[in-house]
């Protein structure tokens, strides 16, 4: 499980990225994390990741303080940031230095596999194209088997058809060793498509606002009435998230809604 009790975040310069962070996040479950401008969520990755410590409030994963980068959890950025220098193969295998070289291989063609590219080990990561380097990156997290993965806006770059393609490959990975996943976005559908629960983040100073559970059953129909309805509530809190005052009790979802952004 991945626990965050009581975080909040205030730089040296005053600015208070996250106040009061209470979140508890069952192990193989999928959380996104949505909000405007200004409310936290890369912050709070950051947290979580160990690459930055809160002001005060702790995160643990089983019950494992998280204070500093931790194998634990991995982390799939925007952009691949692949290391050019080494093959498909060898980046995939980066993390795994601990393992004898033939299970270090084995590992990272099954991985290449599991996201549509065998065959490719072999290539410079300059000759894939950005959808393809994105894959690299997530296998590259996963081979490992860390127990959170977290993914920072990882598919805010492909169009649409790519993205699409790489949401079903990232939860076949994810059923494989159902890892906890967090995942900040600014799409909605990406959020309804993906997540067992969509956190909605209210900023200045970032706060969680609501937290909308998807019932729809996985693979998730875009057309039908139970995504339509996760979707509504979503975008909903959005924008009620947004309102200078927030309202002490949610208000019913209107199927009128605004987009948010």
């Amino acid at each position: 499980m991945l626990t965050l009790s009581s975080v909040s975040k205030t730089y040296a310069d005053g600015t208070e990225a996250l106040r009061d962070i209470r979140l508890d996040i069952d192990q193989g479950e999928i959380v996104a994390l949505v909000g405007g401008s200004g409310c936290g969520k890369t912050t709070l990755m950051r947290l979580i990741s160990g690459l930055d410590t809160a002001s005060s409030g702790s995160i643990a994963v089983d019950g494992e303080t998280i204070a500093a980068p931790h194998p634990a959890v991995g982390v799939v950025f925007q952009e691949p940031r692949l290391l050019p220098w080494l093959s498909v193969a060898d980046n995939i295998a980066f993390g795994l230095h601990h393992l004898p070289k033939a299970e270090r291989i084995a590992t990272a063609q099954d991985a290449l596999t599991r996201v549509g590219l065998a065959g490719y080990g072999d290539r410079w990561p300059r000759e894939l194209s950005g959808g393809q380097q994105q894959r690299v990156s997530i296998a590259r997290a996963l081979v490992p088997k860390p127990k959170v993965l977290l993914l920072d806006e990882p598919f805010s770059a492909l169009d649409a058809f790519t993205r699409a393609a790489l949401h079903e490959q990232l939860l076949g990975l994810w059923d494989a060793i159902r890892p906890t996943i967090v995942i900040v976005t600014h799409d909605v559908d990406e959020a309804i498509r993906l997540a067992d629960r969509v956190v909605v983040m209210r900023p200045k100073p970032g706060r969680i606002f609501e937290v909308v559970s998807v019932a729809a059953p996985r693979p998730r129909d875009p057309l039908g009435l139970p995504y339509e309805k996760a979707k509504r509530r979503v975008l909903h809190a959005l924008d009620r998230s947004l309102q200078n005052e927030p309202t002490t009790k949610p208000a019913a979802a209107s199927g009128d809604a605004a987009l948010w952004w």
